[in-house]
């Protein structure tokens, strides 16, 4: 039996949820990589988005942020004013560090309008039930927060060839038994298949969509992700 994690700070509940964890894809989550490894990865990330043009001040929102590994880059990045949204709180309870916790949806963000410098989603979206029409709501959120030069940052899956190759390997019992980091991978992908490949297959959709909101700024497409840095738009 699970046992229970109890809050290690205040959180702020937006909207009561009880949100069941899938705990074989978290147990594979936990496997794919430590969490300095995962920290490590999304400042490398952040650093190709440009955090160096970002005021130490500024005011970050990291959604989707689960157990906030994004939010310790950010701070080990010398950046204060941070916020994470999330679904889970039990996730969010298993942070342990300098930031806000909201927990809610980030299709219905409670921030005021114009009022954040930066929003960042790192494999978030992905998991939204319906696309396009759960992203163009959250997007829409992100576009309504931000203010009017704020940046939103995403990094998501990305079908191009060298994933299509990583699934095609993963599909191997035998290459799964060899690498213990492509089993773990191959489990998260199995467990939310419906959500991956929905978003997999929509790469116009989604491109359209982000363009509704956003006038893209940056952007790199490779190794099996997107990664963009974008401004609303008025």
């Amino acid at each position: 039996m699970a046992t229970a994690i109890q809050p290690t700070r205040n959180i702020h509940v937006w909207k009561s949820l009880d949100i069941p964890l899938d705990r074989q894809w978290e147990a594979a989550y936990q496997r794919f990589e430590t969490p300095g490894q995962e920290i490590a990865k999304f400042k490398r990330r952040l650093h190709y988005l440009g955090y160096q043009d970002w005021q130490s001040d500024a005011q970050i929102v990291e959604l989707f942020c689960g157990r906030g590994n994004g939010l310790h880059a950010l701070s080990q990045l010398g950046f204060s004013k941070l916020e994470g949204v999330d679904l889970s709180q039990e996730l969010l309870n298993v942070f342990a560090g300098s930031a806000t916790l909201y927990a809610g949806d980030c299709c219905e963000l409670q921030f005021d309008d114009r009022s954040r410098d930066v929003m960042i989603v790192q494999g978030g979206v992905h998991h939204l039930p319906v696309i396009p029409g759960d992203l163009d709501r959250c997007l829409s959120e992100i576009r309504r927060v931000l203010k009017p030069d704020g940046n939103f940052c995403m990094v998501e899956p990305w079908r191009t060839p060298f994933l299509t190759f990583v699934h095609r390997v993963s599909d191997h019992p035998v290459a799964r038994r060899c690498w213990s980091k492509l089993d773990a991978l191959a489990e998260m992908t199995e467990r939310e298949i419906t959500t991956y490949s929905q978003w997999l297959s929509q790469p116009a959709v989604i491109l359209a969509t982000l363009k509704k909101h956003f006038q893209i700024e940056r952007q790199k497409i490779a190794y099996g992700k997107i990664m963009l840095r974008a401004l609303p738009r008025k």
